[in-house]
């Protein structure tokens, strides 16, 4: 399975913001061989405005290959729901959190909302927990991608280690013992990373409105506005096992 990741696009009406996402939509759409799916890992509105989600509904539409979608700090439960999920008011409760399961190329991504409404901070709610819980067992040995915004391990940034998930402790215990998922996938870092949780590879997309500065990089600024949007490749083999990943721009 070809997995493209995206994360963070921001989009807040400015032409810089649509700019930078129409770059990296018509990169994704150019390439010779189409991904299974194109994962998306939150902060797709910048204020959770519903015409910024309008947009990305329309921009996300355009991609060649299927899209799938979770939700991050910046964005709103209610407004997420109705624009990218199509849930009219009155169709469940657009307070809860936002988790869903996708089947792909013989993966099942596991889409789950990390977010705190009105923090900057990620947390796994009960009901989050439980839906994980309950969809792992269900799936048996149909091997599964948990994808989320909020990095559950230390990034070795101040500012993003302060408004990384703040209870990873209760999803390794989910993870615990469970030889079907090869990889955590997330975003919220605007800086592609790689490191571990609960003994396998957690990958973190690259920003696409910016980029993070890490410590020892220069400049006055928290992020880099100028250097390109960045893509993830996640390629996996048949059944599971090991994941492979590249991680590219966008000229």
């Amino acid at each position: 399975m070809l997995l493209a990741h995206i994360s963070d696009l921001h989009l807040d009406g400015t032409e810089r913001a649509t700019d930078r996402a129409v770059r990296t939509v018509a990169y994704l759409n150019s390439l010779s061989r189409q991904p299974d799916a194109v994962l998306v890992t939150g902060d797709i509105a910048d204020h959770g405005a519903p015409a910024e989600y309008a947009e990305a509904a329309e921009l996300l539409a355009r991609l060649d290959a299927p899209f799938f979608t979770c939700p991050g700090n910046h964005d709103d439960r209610s407004a997420y729901r109705k624009a990218l999920l199509g849930e009219g008011e009155g169709e469940g409760d657009s307070g809860r959190a936002v988790n869903r399961v996708h089947h792909v190329g013989g993966y099942a991504l596991l889409l789950c909302d990390s977010t705190i409404p009105g923090d900057d901070a990620g947390r796994f709610d009960d009901e989050t927990i439980e839906w994980l819980t309950r969809t792992l067992d269900e799936l048996g040995d149909t091997p599964a991608l948990p994808a989320f915004h909020h990095p559950p391990a230390v990034i070795h940034h101040p500012y993003l280690d302060s408004t990384n998930l703040t209870n990873a402790d209760r999803l390794a215990e989910v993870l615990a013992g469970r030889t079907n998922v090869p990889a955590v996938l997330t975003g919220h870092a605007h800086t592609a990373g790689a490191t571990t949780f609960a003994g396998r590879p957690l990958l973190v997309a690259p920003g696409v409105v910016s980029t993070l500065r890490l410590p020892w990089e220069s400049g006055d600024t928290l992020t880099d506005r100028v250097a390109p949007p960045g893509v993830a490749f996640h390629v996996l083999g048949e059944g599971g096992g090991p994941i492979t990943t590249h991680f590219r721009v966008v000229q």
